[in-house]
């Protein structure tokens, strides 16, 4: 169990619509009411949703270029004994937003922190999808650099789970492209987009299918997008034919190297090969001798 100072106030965590104020939830409003500051991602968004609800609150704003300034500016307000919610533009924070950020301050600083659950952008997403929802990832934003975003991309090649990524207009058609020439233009992917509101729009095709689509409508709008995950038997081709590149002896000294011995090692590459454990032990043997 954490510690937590009781002279300190409590940093609320409180989600709120991600487009209609009906999802707005009656615990959030009373959070929001008897909280002593709002601290918002943008105060001029939050202004609207306090006044739709007649909340008259003084606000900080906390966003990703001022957080180093501002986050130690909260924390002094909750030392001092003030109870600080804190909302992003839309949806959850901490969740691909600096919420993350105040939330690990605030337990360091051994302030009561605690949330008022509501809407999740991907979740919904996910569900909506028509993909499988038993096992997914929650990718988040894809970095802005282009190394660092197919190397995240290549990782995903071989990954058998749904993943979830948030996408903004001016970026989606350049996203779809690299998932295009990386992963395959036939991969399904959901586009989701105005969730909640009256033009809700979920599309499940493949990402070529897609693209073709922003040929002659441009994108509008934040997007979710689901991503459907490698399916078994194309993983098992994919495996073989990179499989069929190394040696039997490099294949197992690849699980050698990593602490397992070399009788588990066989057994795994004859699984992966799909053959019988004698024959990978004397291709291995033959292999080795000849290297020797």
């Amino acid at each position: 169990m954490r510690f937590m100072n009781t002279e300190y106030g409590t940093l609320y965590i409180v989600a709120t619509p991600i487009g209609n104020l009906g999802d707005i939830t009656i615990r959030a409003l009373e959070t929001l009411k008897n909280a002593d500051i709002v601290a918002a991602e943008d105060t001029r968004q939050t202004g609207k949703l306090l006044n739709h609800f007649e909340i008259r609150k003084p606000m900080i704003s906390y966003f990703e270029h001022n957080k180093a300034q501002r986050g130690p500016q909260i924390i002094e307000k909750l030392k001092q004994g003030l109870n600080v919610a804190l909302v992003s533009d839309a949806g959850t924070p901490g969740i691909s937003d600096p919420g993350a950020d105040i939330v690990k301050e605030a337990i360091s600083e051994e302030i009561k922190v605690t949330m008022v659950p509501g809407p999740v952008a991907g979740i919904m997403a996910v569900v909506l999808s028509g993909l499988d929802t038993s096992s997914f990832i929650f990718q988040g934003f894809l970095p802005e650099e282009k190394k660092k975003r197919k190397a995240i991309l290549e990782e995903f090649r071989t990954q058998t789970r749904t993943v979830i990524f948030y996408e903004s207009p001016h970026r989606i058609e350049t996203t779809l492209k690299e998932i295009s020439e990386i992963l395959g233009g036939g991969r399904r992917l959901a586009l989701c987009r105005e969730l909640t509101k009256m033009y809700e729009e979920i599309v499940l095709k493949s990402v070529d299918e897609h693209l073709s689509d922003f040929s002659a409508k441009p994108p509008r709008g934040e997007y979710v997008m689901v991503m459907e995950g490698v399916d078994s038997q194309t993983l098992s081709e994919m495996n073989q034919a990179e499989w069929a590149e190394i040696s039997v002896k490099d294949h197992v000294d690849s699980y050698i190297n990593t602490g397992m011995d070399r009788k588990a090692a066989i057994k795994k590459v004859a699984l992966e090969r799909r053959s019988s454990r004698n024959e990978i032990y004397n291709k291995y043997e033959l292999e080795k001798s000849v290297d020797k």
